[in-house]
C-alpha cells in the first residue's frame, strides 16, 4: 500500500526537505506549519515542491492540491514548479492563468534522481 510523501527542492533541483508527516495515507499529506516555516525560510532558494499521489498512470492534481499551490505561491509572492509523481508517471505543473487555480501540466520526460526515492518512501 503506497502513502503520500512530498519534498521541497532548491534551485539546482535538489531535494533539501522530505515532508513525511504524522497522519500521512493513500491520498493525503497533510499540511504543517514545520513545513511552511522550511518554506520560508528557503523562500528564495526554493525551486518548488513534489509529491506523490497512489496508483499507476498520469496522474493528475486534485482541487486541494491547486489550492494549496495557489495558496503558498501567494504567501511567497512567486511562483514555483510542482509535480506530482505516481508509480510510473510524472507531471509538472506551472501557474499558466488568468485564473487563481489554472495550473497547467507538462508530462516529465526526464525524472530528476530524486524522484526515486519519493516513491521508495512512498511505498510504490
Amino acid at each position: 500500500m503506497s502513502i503520500e510523501v512530498g519534498v521541497l527542492v532548491n534551485l539546482d533541483c535538489e531535494p533539501f526537505f522530505w515532508h513525511l508527516p504524522e497522519g500521512r495515507e493513500v491520498a493525503s499529506l497533510p499540511d504543517s506549519r514545520d513545513l511552511w516555516n522550511i518554506i520560508w525560510d528557503h523562500r528564495d532558494e526554493v525551486l518548488g515542491f513534489a509529491h506523490s499521489h497512489p496508483g499507476s498512470g498520469v496522474p493528475e492534481p486534485s482541487e486541494e492540491d491547486l489550492t494549496t499551490f495557489a495558496a503558498v505561491e501567494s504567501g511567497l509572492g512567486k511562483r514555483l514548479v510542482w509535480w506530482v509523481t505516481s508509480r510510473d508517471e510524472s507531471i509538472e505543473l506551472y501557474w499558466r492563468g488568468p485564473g487563481k487555480l489554472d495550473y497547467g501540466t507538462v508530462p516529465v520526460m526526464y525524472e530528476p534522481e530524486w524522484m526515486s526515492e519519493l516513491r521508495t518512501l512512498s511505498r510504490f
